[in-house]
């Protein structure tokens, strides 16, 4: 069968991608751009060895040096997972290419599109075992532990406060609701720390820790669970909204839920796993050409954490209907009647403590210091110039709020591939530069790129089927045409 050859506007479209547009020096450029051909004539079964076999290096590195004791008993309980897997996806990888189907298509993706559904099996296969080795065991051996000793030993902080909110919500008190005459946190408690006294989350995150104030069996109760069995559900949900099946979708999938990005945080912590979930939801939902339901799913994600926020907003660009006309007005609907009721009467209610809690707090203005103190450079700005933090902060919104609105004049996000792609850099750059925040905070950008990725793989709804039934190329959005087979 010949190969498959790229037309000239595949081309431009090509060089527009690595071109100037790219915001790359040439040398980089072109270094990434052969990485990329390389790992795209491999196999998916080969790409799949790779990544376990990455994570478990990550996981053992994690083992071995992780300050948190928590994160190095998830490593040691996670890299034999991810290292079996890698080996035997290794081993199907070598046998798939041994019986190779002789007539096959190429996939844009890497790797034939016939492919036996044997190997598709025992990829999947592999990525149920490893979310169970690598997240469930490991979040239900933190959760029994927990239960049976030191609970600050076995559980982030995050996870206490979002419990804590729960029982007060649950009985009818405000979460916000350590205050003084003057309206700020009341600091003065002598068995809990100070930072976990403050609520930084929105009140919508204070559903996953409603059960704790239950009666049921304590270990049931532990909010993480809440986390994992809400960000499968949700996920699953919106990758089986995209159309047509894609390698792409299974790369999503496995970031989302079993690599370390998912893993770590979910067996652990893993308030930011719901909020990820709901702006996958809300891209794919974009994708299709359903500006209510994404309104819905993008402002349920931003009643739980600030953190969707910069997606919520950016969506507005680029809400369409089937017809391919303007749908701002649903989709704002969609947003703000979950908004609205969730945020606006717990802020209302006690302003002065939300601002302490969810703005002040976050930014490291509230008087006390918060545990997301990774080593990033705007930490280590007002770690070395205490004096200047508030300068910093300042000048940082100001200053990005700026560079943010000159490129949407000059060049709008196309699409809901382009909306993620630029939400990635925005949150990127927000948490390198936040005076106080955590590597943690990076899924959040890896996973709004990775999405950029597989959007502009996915078929779109606005565009008419050809006569073999196939969709014709997403429209306004950047995409690599498929590569000559070698």
């Amino acid at each position: 069968m010949s190969p498959v050859v790229p037309s000239t506007v595949a081309l431009d479209r090509q060089r527009k991608l690595w071109g100037r547009d790219a915001g790359l020096s040439r040398t980089p450029r072109e270094a990434f751009r052969r990485a990329a051909l390389v790992v795209r004539r491999w196999s998916p079964e080969w790409r799949d060895s790779v990544l376990y076999s990455v994570s478990a290096c990550f996981a053992g590195v994690t083992a071995l040096i992780a300050g948190i004791p928590l994160y190095r008993q998830w490593g040691e309980m996670a890299v034999g997972t991810y290292a079996a897997a890698g080996v035997f996806m290794a081993v199907i990888a070598w046998r798939a290419g041994k019986a190779a189907v002789a007539e096959v298509h190429p996939d844009p993706l890497g790797g034939p599109a016939g492919r036996p559904r044997r190997w598709q099996v025992a990829r999947f296969g592999a990525c149920i075992v490893v979310l169970a080795g690598a997240c469930i065991v490991p979040l239900t051996m933190e959760v029994i532990w927990r239960s049976e000793g030191d609970a600050a030993a076995h559980v982030q902080p995050e996870v206490l406060v979002v419990e804590r909110a729960g029982v007060l919500a649950d009985s009818g008190k405000d979460p916000y609701r350590l205050i003084d005459k003057n309206g700020h946190i009341v600091l003065h408690q002598n068995q809990i720390p100070e930072y976990e006294l403050y609520y930084p989350y929105l009140p919508g995150m204070v559903l996953f820790g409603f059960s704790s104030g239950s009666k049921v069996e304590a270990r049931l109760t532990d909010a993480r669970i809440q986390f994992l069995v809400f960000t499968v559900i949700i996920s699953v949900i919106a990758l089986s909204r995209l159309r047509p099946p894609t390698d792409a979708r299974f790369r999503a999938l496995q970031v989302l839920t079993v690599l370390p990005t998912a893993a770590l945080p979910l067996a652990t912590g893993g308030d930011d796993m719901p909020v990820v979930a709901l702006m996958l939801l809300g891209l794919v939902a974009l994708q299709r050409r359903r500006p209510l339901i994404a309104g819905l799913a993008l402002g349920a994600a931003s009643s739980l954490k600030f953190t969707a926020w910069p997606l919520a907003v950016l969506a507005i660009w680029v809400a369409l209907d089937q017809q391919q006309r303007r749908a701002i007005g649903r989709y704002l609907v969609g947003l703000l009647v979950v908004i609205c009721p969730v945020v606006l009467p717990v802020a209302l209610s006690n302003p002065s403590a939300f601002i302490d809690n969810v703005i002040r707090f976050p930014l490291g203005l509230a008087g006390v210091a918060s545990p997301a103190v990774s080593p990033l450079p705007g930490h280590l700005f007002v770690s070395a110039f205490p004096a200047a933090h508030r300068v910093y902060v300042v000048i940082l919104v100001v200053v990005g709020l700026a560079l943010l609105a000159r490129h949407l004049i000059r060049r709008p996000p196309v699409g809901a591939a382009g909306v993620a792609r630029l939400a990635g850099w925005v949150m990127l750059f927000a948490i390198l530069l936040a005076p106080a925040t955590r590597v943690g905070y990076l899924l959040y950008p890896i996973n709004l790129f990775v999405w950029s990725w597989m959007l502009g793989w996915a078929a779109d709804p606005a565009v008419p089927r050809d006569k073999t039934g196939a969709h014709g190329p997403e429209l306004g959005v950047d995409r690599i045409e498929p590569q000559p087979v070698l």
